[in-house]
């Protein structure tokens, strides 16, 4: 019986979609810790003494390291809850299109977020607008999913 549950589910569009971007966004939380490292060592910028290895840098605190760490940060702030709420969500039986657009936008808001505030810095409303749809897709598909099980 689990068996027949799990090849359905899985043979569903939206659910082989949800389950290639909840992918996409993983491999994008693991890439900001590389950056995230990357622009430590590039600006010799250390959380720790013992991070600093042999060279006995002191603890060391630069914006470009901040900038790239507080998004990655608001990432795992953000998707994980998305991961959850998605999932929650396509158990109302959503309209395909409409939970595979939502599934799409939520990825793509969430690349440009990281885009605006850690690479390419760009005045605000950027990272506020891209922040807010991810925010109101969680929230749109969570309050769907209480009103649907509330009934």
């Amino acid at each position: 019986m689990a068996e027949i549950v799990y090849h359905t589910l899985i043979e569903q569009p939206v659910f082989r979609t949800y389950v290639f971007y909840v992918a996409i966004l993983s491999l994008k939380l693991l890439a900001m810790s590389v950056l995230t490292s990357i622009q430590r060592f590039k600006h010799s910028a250390f959380a720790n003494p013992e991070d600093a290895g042999p060279r006995k840098l002191k603890v060391n605190v630069n914006e470009n390291v901040e900038r790239v760490r507080r998004a990655h940060l608001n990432d795992l702030e953000n998707i994980p809850i998305f991961f959850v709420v998605a999932l929650i969500y396509l158990t109302t039986n959503p309209p395909v299109f409409l939970a595979t657009m939502l599934i799409r936008l939520f990825t793509i808001s969430r690349f440009i977020h990281s885009f605006v505030y850690a690479v390419v810095v760009l005045p605000q409303p950027s990272r506020a607008l891209s922040f807010a749809v991810g925010y109101f897709i969680t929230g749109y598909m969570a309050v769907n999913s209480i009103f649907y099980y509330l009934l």
